[in-house]
């Protein structure tokens, strides 16, 4: 059972940086790999949005709104895609998720959703 974890959330002042992580794992330890990746957020009271999306074939994508301060990575053991997020403003605040395909040698490729991390900026 593939598991995606984010971690990284927590409380800044404006201005400042998070980063946030999002690792996929397997309980028996096997090799997995993040195929694509996408980092999402929902601030209260307001839809999903899609923030940054990584993939192993094309260019990193970012929404308008991050373009500037945010970039997306992937490790090179291709288990963990980070967000860096730089210049952190009110209205970066919300629950920030993963959405990635990860292949494992046992189900192939799926797509799996994180629990997701809270971002808070304080002014």
């Amino acid at each position: 059972q593939v598991q995606l974890v984010e971690s990284g959330g927590g409380l800044v002042q404006a201005g400042g940086s998070l980063t946030l992580s999002c690792t996929a794992s397997v309980t028996s330890g096997s090799v997995v790999r993040i195929n694509r990746a996408s980092w999402y957020r929902q601030a209260p009271g307001k839809q999903r949005e899609l923030v940054a999306s990584i993939t192993g074939s094309a260019p990193t994508d970012y929404a308008d709104f991050v373009k500037g301060r945010f970039t997306i990575s992937r490790n090179s053991a291709w288990d963990t895609v980070n967000l860096q997020m730089n210049s952190l403003k009110s209205e970066d605040i919300g629950v920030y998720s993963c959405n990635a395909d990860v292949w494992t040698p046992v189900s192939g490729t799926r797509t799996y959703w994180g629990q997701g991390t809270p971002v808070t900026v304080s002014s």
